[in-house]
């Protein structure tokens, strides 16, 4: 993976949200349409935190986070989340 080029501020967090589902469990292909909003990513970049409160998580994390929770960027024609570290639920 190429390095980056972006440097979130502050309790930010850059996140690299994973594919929605194709199928389902019992094989029946889901359209574009009818797919859920990933809640699942992989951390890629962060920010160094505010003296109020450290970076609890890191660069390859897999995290959960809110259906509607961030920003949508892209960079280098890939999608990403841009989000405060308050948002994420939980470290996988």
């Amino acid at each position: 993976m190429s390095e980056l080029k972006i440097k979130p501020l502050a309790d930010r967090v850059v996140i690299e949200p994973k594919e929605a589902e194709e199928k389902t469990a019992s094989g029946i292909i889901i359209p574009d349409s009818a797919k859920e909003k990933p809640q699942k990513g992989k951390v890629v970049a962060t920010g160094p935190g505010t003296k109020d409160e450290k970076m609890e998580v890191k660069a390859g994390d897999i995290v959960l986070y809110g259906k509607y929770a961030g920003t949508e960027i892209s960079i280098d024609n890939k999608e990403y989340l841009i989000m405060r570290q308050s948002d994420i639920l939980a470290i996988i």
